[in-house]
């Protein structure tokens, strides 16, 4: 296993100086003829310079016809380390110290952080989410000094990233955006995402829809192919988009009028010309005028089989907009829609926590509301918040 070097200490460095990470280490070498470096190398095997990305054979000067090999940084006398048939092999050869340099280039992310943060750190800020050229950092308070050396060490150790940026907690309570500080890098937030189904999304790092970028991780629908799906907090279009490519019919809406604008150029770049239809409105607005329009374009021959709703921090809010949604309209029981809602939880008890929300806001009994439903953790966002996921068809009670 390789040994691992570590970087020289720059506790407390707020501003980056690259000069600083420059090392050198010196081991002892045995100069030896070209010809016989195969020979010694396999017989010194468990004795070679073994350090990442650091070569255990490296040419004398200019002179093709000898090689250093280099030998364990921890031997410190060949006589004690090496065997008597070894030594016997290298007996007329010479054996010298030989000094290697690295610089801030060798030193990954997380060295050159460690190697900054206050002692006693229990983590280095190192992890990011990339999106196309953008790279986000979620920085605890402690970091922030540090936020401007961790964004541009980020920016050096990936030539793929363009653009760091950090959220701050300043947040658009109507379109729930998260605004995003420029850490480093060119500001730049329009970028472009190829995900599932070669679905292209170039889209505005400071839009709410970002959260969602990817196709969800769950959604609940199994089947798209013949679906009709309400897509109620639709975004730049990650569920509706690739849903339509799977098959679907959807009815797509947000209210945030820059999604909407990603939205519809989404859809023109990922060349789709049918069965996708466009709202801006509001979510509870949606949902009725969604029913309503379906309704009178099929003649009352189709329905909805499903409605996602994907905005965790209040889309749960949003479920009493389905309280007699059906009132008047002949459709049997077993046709109403499937819900799938995504909401946050704290409760130690996630299940029945929501189920209590769920059932308050839409004014039903827990059997009324939850015929078939299926809850399903999608990730912990932080320490004791949790995503959830709860899948449910519409119960009558509810729906006339």
């Amino acid at each position: 296993m390789a040994s691992n070097l570590t970087p020289p200490h720059n506790r407390g460095m707020t501003v980056l100086d690259r000069e600083a990470f420059k090392a050198e280490w010196t081991t002892l070498a045995i100069c030896s003829p070209s010809t016989a470096v195969k020979q010694l190398t396999t017989a010194l095997e468990d004795k070679l310079l073994n350090v990442s990305r650091i070569k255990s054979v490296v040419p004398v000067n200019n002179n093709a016809e000898k090689k250093y090999i280099l030998l364990n940084l921890d031997i410190k006398d060949i006589k004690e380390a090496l065997n008597d048939t070894q030594l016997e092999l290298i007996k007329d050869y010479d054996i010298v110290p030989y000094r290697f340099q690295v610089d801030y280039d060798y030193w990954t992310t997380e060295q050159v952080l460690y190697s900054v943060m206050p002692e006693g750190d229990a983590e280095t800020p190192s992890s990011f989410t990339t999106t196309g050229h953008i790279a986000h950092v979620n920085l605890k308070p402690e970091n922030i000094p540090f936020k401007s050396l961790i964004a541009q060490v980020i920016l050096d150790k990936n030539k793929k990233i363009k653009s760091v940026v950090n959220k701050t907690n300043e947040i658009d309570n109507t379109y729930r955006n998260f605004q995003m500080e420029l850490l480093a890098g060119k500001d730049d937030m329009i970028t472009e995402l190829i995900v599932e189904s070669n679905t292209s999304f170039p889209f505005r790092k400071k839009m709410s829809a970002v959260l969602n970028l990817i196709f969800p991780k769950y959604i609940g629908i199994r089947d798209y192919k013949q679906n009709i799906a309400g897509d109620v907090m639709a975004g730049v279009g990650p569920f509706s988009i690739p849903a339509v490519k799977k098959g679907a019919i959807v009815y797509a809406n947000d209210l945030n009028p820059s999604s909407y604008q990603w939205l519809c150029e989404n859809i023109e770049l990922n060349k789709i010309t049918s069965n996708i239809s466009t709202y801006n409105m509001d979510g509870r607005a949606f949902i009725k005028k969604a029913v309503k329009d379906l309704y009178l374009e099929s003649n009352g021959t189709k329905f909805f089989q499903h409605f996602v709703m994907n905005l965790p921090a209040t889309a749960i809010e949003f479920l009493d907009a389905f309280k007699g949604i059906y009132k008047g309209i002949n459709i049997s029981s077993d046709l109403l829609p499937m819900i799938h809602v995504h909401c946050f939880t704290r409760s130690a008890d996630p299940i029945q926590d929501i189920k209590q929300r769920v059932c308050q806001i839409m004014g039903g009994p827990i059997d009324a509301a939850f015929c078939n439903m299926q809850m399903y953790h999608v990730r912990t966002v932080a320490p004791k918040k949790d995503m959830y996921c709860v899948s449910f068809r519409l119960g009558p009670e509810v729906a006339f």
